[in-house]
C-alpha cells in the first residue's frame, strides 16, 4: 500500500544502488527512492498502474513525481540528480500527466522530473541486492547508430548474447567485521558493472548466483540460500507468465532481487513466516489487509525477499505486437538458473 508523500523532506544520496545512473536519492528513513527520469518512463508507470495491474504488482510502488525548478530545466539525468542532492529537500510533489505521444522521446536524455518510488530495499536489516539486466538486444527503436553499435558490442561480449541477461551489479553483505578486496565500510562486497561485463561469462554465470545467495560468513548457509532461491523462482516464474500474456517492449529493463543478508535475521523471518504463511510474499507488500491493525502488523513483519521489474526508460505497452520475447529470453534463463540452484547442492 502506498504511503502518503510529504511535500518537503530531507534527501540523501542513495547508497545501495548497484547499477544505473548516478544521482539517485532516498529520504532519511530510506522508505522512498527518487530517480531523475524522462517523461517516457513516467508515462509507462502511469499506464502500468492504470491498465496493467498484474504487471504493476512487480513494479516498485509508484508514488508520483518531483518537478525540478524551471531554472534547472533541460538538465541531463545525472545533472538533475546532482541538483537534487545539493538541495537535500523534496520540492513540491506533483503527478505528471501522460505525454500525448510518449513514443517521441528526445535522444538526449534530459529531464526536469524525478520519479518517486517505494524503496525495494527498505525494511531489511542487511539487504543483499542483485540487478539483472534483461535482453538479447539492449537498444530501443529510437536509438541512433552509434548507440546501437555500442550496445550490440556489450551484448556480444557478455552473457546477453547466449542467455538474454547479464549481472549488472550486486551488493552482498559478508558478515560482521568483514574485510577484504571489494568490501566496503559497511561489510558489503560490491560487484560493479565490470563484474558482469568481464569476470562473468557464459561458462561461469552460475558463480554469480552462488556469490549472491550463499554467504557463510554472514550466516546464509546452503539451506537458507536454497530457500531464498526457491522464493525468487516462484516470483520470477510469475513475472514470466504475466509478460507472456501481455504485449510490451522493454529494452534494458532489469529484474531487481533483494533478500535479507543477515543470516540470523533471515532465519528468524522465515520462522515467523512459517507460523503465518500469508506473510511469505514478495516484499511482504502484496497481501491484502482488512483494517489498519492488520496493516500495522504487516508493516512490522520482518522482510525476507523482494523481486521487482525496474528501469523503464525504454519500455512501452504495444498492443498487437505480441509478447516481449527479447526480455522473456532472459527471464526464462533466470528461471532456469534459480531452479537449478534451488534443487541441487553446491
Amino acid at each position: 500500500m502506498a504511503k502518503s508523500l510529504p511535500q518537503h523532506a530531507d534527501l540523501i544520496e542513495y547508497k545501495h544502488g548497484v547499477a544505473g545512473h548516478d544521482g539517485t536519492l532516498c529520504d532519511v528513513d530510506g522508505e522512498l527512492f527518487i530517480k531523475p527520469c524522462t517523461p517516457h518512463e513516467i508515462a509507462f508507470y502511469e499506464e502500468s498502474f492504470a491498465s496493467h495491474p498484474q504487471f504493476a504488482e512487480y513494479m516498485s510502488t509508484y508514488m508520483g513525481t518531483l518537478t525540478l525548478d524551471e531554472e534547472q530545466g533541460g538538465q541531463t539525468i545525472e545533472e538533475a540528480g546532482a541538483a537534487l542532492i545539493a538541495k537535500h529537500t523534496i520540492p513540491e510533489v506533483v503527478v505528471s500527466p501522460i505525454p500525448k505521444d510518449p513514443k517521441k522521446v528526445s535522444k538526449k536524455i534530459r529531464t526536469t522530473q524525478a520519479v518517486v518510488l517505494e524503496n525495494a530495499a527498505h525494511g531489511f536489516v542487511k539487504p543483499n541486492i542483485l540487478d539483472i539486466k534483461l535482453g538479447v538486444r539492449l537498444w530501443a527503436d529510437d536509438a541512433d547508430i552509434a548507440k546501437r553499435e555500442r550496445f550490440d558490442k556489450v551484448a556480444n561480449d557478455t552473457t546477453h548474447k547466449k542467455f538474454g541477461f547479464r549481472i549488472a551489479g550486486m551488493r552482498v553483505w559478508q558478515g560482521p567485521d568483514a574485510k577484504g578486496e571489494g568490501v566496503d565500510a559497511d561489510g558489503y562486497k560490491v560487484y560493479d558493472k565490470f563484474y558482469g561485463r568481464q569476470t562473468i561469462q557464459d561458462h561461469n554465470l552460475h558463480e554469480a548466483f552462488h556469490n549472491f545467495l550463499f554467504i557463510k560468513s554472514a550466516g546464509v548457509d546452503e539451506e537458507l540460500g536454497k530457500l531464498v532461491a526457491q522464493a525468487f523462482l516462484a516470483d520470477v516464474s510469475r513475472i514470466q507468465k504475466i509478460i507472456e500474456e501481455e504485449e510490451s517492449r522493454m529494452f534494458s529493463s532489469s529484474l531487481l532481487f533483494v533478500y535479507e543478508g543477515d543470516g540470523v535475521a533471515l532465519r528468524a523471518a522465515m520462522e515467523e513466516a512459517s507460523r503465518s504463511p500469508a506473510t511469505l510474499v514478495n516484499g511482504d507488500e502484496n497481501g491484502s489487509v482488512d483494517d489498519e491493525e492488520d496493516l500495522e502488523d504487516e508493516e512490522r513483519s520482518p522482510k525476507i525477499y523482494s523481486v521487482k521489474v525496474i528501469d523503464f526508460a525504454h519500455a512501452q505497452w504495444t498492443p498487437g505486437l505480441g509478447p516481449d520475447e527479447n526480455a522473456l529470453t532472459g527471464i526464462r534463463n533466470v528461471v532456469k538458473f534459480l531452479g537449478e540452484i534451488g534443487e541441487t547442492s553446491r
